[in-house]
Formats: structure tokens, C-alpha cells, sequence
């Protein structure tokens, strides 16, 4: 299989035939599948799904709501080709651009092409704004260098899609995960579409949840393979405060001053405490770390390709997908 196309739906029944339409229209002379994963529809959007005939056509139904994360990941975990295509099922993503972009991703030996939305069809208040605030707090943090990281449109090699682990709701990283599998990354643009029938699943009330996850993609990023940098770092600046904070009240005490019941005395108190508890949780972090990679035999590390004497060795799983073409036949019928 060449191609493999996810779309994670909840409740989009009116967009389900009309998407379909297009992919066909967009991927003609294409060797491809169409994966639909329905993340606990109440619509009838699954009943939909089952109703269609169409040999491309792969249903993947979720025994409830996850959240768009999971329900990606069980996609790309169904999904046979040797590029995987994503896109939301709301219509405003285009498939037309999915070719384009697969041109791109073989013929400059990218790893992931990501869509960005020029001409953007949301509200700009509500959608755009804090979009825009986001997308320049990931660039500046992440380092990973993006003008849209929340275009659904993006098109992977396989091994890379794969190796991602979208917990959470990690999907709005996943360009900055894809980095951390040292994935090379490049952004074209593409259409984006208004709405036309349903209602958005995406609001304010997600910024909160962008926060958090950010924290933890900055932690995955520079101190997962060394967590005890981050940890002994902040322990070790807190303790000294607080040990300075201490050695002054005692030459007051020496002194004779009277040092009890003074704030500064219960703020050195718990400056040394919790430096003490960082490098504490540094240690054991550390040590979870280590386990995580030795227990599983993974390595801290990712191979692209090995090279002796002209040819090429490669890992247990593909390091590099043979660059295919479309099918022979549907090429002459298209």
C-alpha cells in the first residue's frame, strides 16, 4: 500500500460522503486506503461509514470517546501504507494538496511535510488570535521552526507516524514530536475551507490543556535522556538561597537577635527543604529513565541508515521507505 489517509471523526456525519468524494478526486491513479476512526459518534456517522460500499474505505470504530489523540494513533496503528496522510473530517482541510505534498516529501527525502493554513477560513477572535499566540510560544520554546503547527493536513513516512506516541492530547505537538524522533520537517501551504456543517469541537477552553502539554514537550525535548540536569539545577539554586537565608539568621543569632517567628526564617526553612526534594526527584526520575530504556531494550538514540562498503543495513523496523510509485494500473486508467 502506498498511501493510507486518517481521518478522525466525532459526529461529522454530514461530512463523511462529501470528504470521500474528494479524496477519490484528489488521489485518482493512486494506490491508497482511506481509514476513518469514529472517536464515539452519537450522530449516526459510524452506521454511515458501515453503509458504504467502497473497497478503500477501512472503518475503525472506538469503543467510546478518547480524544482526537488516541483516536490518531489507533489510525496510524491500523493503517498499511508506507506514508500515512492526516486530515480532519470537517471539510476544511483539501485533499487536493495531499499529491503535492507527496511529491515533496520524496523527491527532497523530507520525513514529514506539514500543511499551513495561508488563507485561514476560522473566526479571528475566537480561533485565529489565540492560534497565532500559540503557534509563536511553540517556535520560541520548542525550537522547532513552524509558522502553523495546527494544520490537521500533514503527511508522514510510516516509520516516523508510527513511532510518534500521541498520548494525551499531544496531537497539537506532533511536528514537535516527530522532531524528538529527529524526523526532518518542512511546511507548505494549503487550503483551509470554512465550515459548513456541523460544529467545532475546538475552543478556548483547550488553551489551558496547550500549557500543559507544552511543559511537558519542553521537558521531553531537552531533559528526557537527563532529567536530573532540570531537577539538580532548580534543587541546587533553591538550597543554596535557602542555606544563605540560614547562615544570616544565625550570624543574627550570634548576635544575639531574636530570629524566631521572623518570615525569612520559615522562607530558608523550605528553600532548603524543597531543594533537597528536587535533587531527590532528579535522582529517581533518573533512575526511571534508565529502566525505561533498558527494560524495553530501546535505545537513546534513532538510525537513519547504517552504510558499509556501498550497501545499506538497516534496523529490525525501517529506517527509510523505498520510494514507491503510484500503481501501474490505476496510473493508465487515471
Amino acid at each position: 500500500m502506498y498511501l493510507s489517509v486518517v481521518v478522525t471523526i466525532l459526529n461529522e456525519v454530514e461530512n463523511i460522503r462529501p470528504l470521500i468524494d474528494r479524496i477519490h478526486a484528489a488521489l485518482r491513479g493512486y494506490d491508497y486506503e482511506i481509514v476513518y476512526v469514529d472517536d464515539g459518534s452519537t450522530d449516526g456517522s459510524v452506521k454511515l461509514l458501515k453503509s458504504l460500499i467502497d473497497p478503500r474505505l477501512v472503518v475503525v470504530e472506538l469503543r467510546k470517546n478518547y480524544g482526537q489523540s488516541l483516536a490518531l494513533m489507533a489510525g496510524i496503528d491500523v493503517a498499511r501504507g508506507d506514508f500515512i496522510a492526516t486530515l480532519d473530517g470537517d471539510l476544511q482541510n483539501d485533499p487536493s494538496d495531499i499529491p503535492a505534498m507527496l511529491q515533496l516529501l520524496e523527491r527532497e527525502d523530507w520525513d514529514l511535510v506539514v500543511g499551513e493554513r495561508i488563507n485561514r477560513q476560522d473566526g479571528a477572535v475566537l480561533r485565529k488570535l489565540p492560534s497565532r499566540i500559540a503557534n509563536w510560544i511553540i517556535r520560541n520554546l520548542s525550537g522547532v521552526q513552524l509558522r502553523d503547527y495546527g494544520c490537521a493536513l500533514k503527511v508522514f513516512r510510516a516509520e516516523i507516524a508510527r513511532d510518534l506516541g500521541i498520548y494525551g492530547e499531544l496531537h497539537r505537538f506532533i511536528s514537535v514530536l516527530a522532531s524528538l524522533e529527529g524526523a526532518r520537517i518542512t511546511q507548505i501551504p494549503v487550503k483551509h475551507h470554512a465550515r459548513q456543517f456541523g460544529q467545532s469541537k475546538y475552543g478556548l477552553g483547550r488553551t489551558f490543556k496547550v500549557v500543559s502539554d507544552l511543559l511537558l514537550m519542553l521537558f521531553l525535548k531537552k531533559y528526557l535522556q537527563k532529567p536530573m540536569h532540570l531537577f539538580a539545577q532548580a534543587g541546587l539554586a533553591l538550597f543554596a538561597i535557602g542555606a544563605l537565608i540560614n547562615v544570616y539568621l544565625l550570624g543574627l543569632k550570634i548576635m544575639g537577635q531574636d530570629i524566631w517567628g521572623k518570615p525569612i526564617l520559615i522562607l530558608g526553612a523550605l528553600l532548603v527543604l524543597a531543594g533537597i526534594q528536587l535533587v531527590t526527584v532528579g535522582i529517581i526520575v533518573e533512575v526511571l529513565m534508565r529502566t525505561y530504556y533498558e527494560s524495553q531494550d530501546k535505545k537513546p538514540y534513532k538510525v537513519r541508515e547504517i552504510k558499509r562498503f556501498g550497501e545499506v543495513e538497516l534496523p529490525e523496523r525501517p529506517v527509510r521507505v523505498a520510494r514507491l510509485r503510484p500503481s501501474s494500473t490505476e496510473e493508465g486508467s487515471a
